[in-house]
């Protein structure tokens, strides 16, 4: 199974999740790619359209592979692992920490145009274009999690099985179109996999 792109992924996700149109979910997308892929849900199930910001702490060597991720409200979630494995030094991991705690505080700025829509007593539906490792994803449910949510929920595209095990600790419930058992990358489940700007995801979201 190859998506044409993201938004086709989020068409076919909306159909799997047509069962939470009566409880008017908050769809949250994880910048920048998870935006468009719940843009395409959230036009499929109703219900309202918002952003959740964490950021991926990838090896600074191999920065698609996360050693870790950070989310708003001071969430951090550590792959020791991948840490272990790969060796990082306290101070290699610090390094890329403060970096994209820096990029995360930005994108608050950027994409943040209005005040984030409460989660409190909600049906909650964390999308994002894929997830390799699962650590972002984690960091994005603990952060929602927080806000005492209803009902949470992830959506993916697409997913390692490992990250389908991992993240399902973390939510009520997980929808997965698709967890090949040799993902190389989420890229390789996307004819279109190109970076979104952040104008693009300003766009979707308004």
């Amino acid at each position: 199974m190859v998506y044409p792109d993201r938004a086709a992924a989020g068409r076919v996700l909306g159909t799997a999740l047509e069962h939470l149109r009566a409880s008017r979910p908050l769809v949250l997308g994880l910048p920048r790619g998870g935006v468009p892929v719940a843009a395409a849900v959230s036009a499929a199930i109703g219900g309202e359209l918002d952003v959740l910001l964490v950021r991926k702490l990838g090896l600074p060597w191999q920065p698609e592979l996360a050693m870790g991720a950070l989310g708003e409200g001071g969430v951090l979630v550590l792959n020791q692992d991948v840490i272990d494995r790969a060796g990082v030094s306290a101070e290699d991991f610090a390094d890329v920490e403060r970096a994209e705690r820096a990029e995360l505080e930005r994108r608050q700025a950027v994409l943040r145009e209005r005040a984030p829509i409460p989660l409190t007593g909600r049906t909650v539906v964390i999308v994002d274009d894929g997830m390799a490792t699962g650590a972002t994803v984690v960091a994005a449910c603990r952060v929602a999690r927080a806000q005492n949510p209803h009902r949470l929920v992830v959506a993916m595209p697409v997913s390692s099985p490992e990250a389908v095990r991992r993240v399902g600790r973390e939510c009520d419930d997980l929808v997965c179109a698709w967890a090949p058992e040799d993902l190389g990358g989420v890229g390789m489940a996307y004819n279109d996999f190109h970076q979104l700007a952040d104008e693009e995801v300003v766009a979707l979201l308004r």
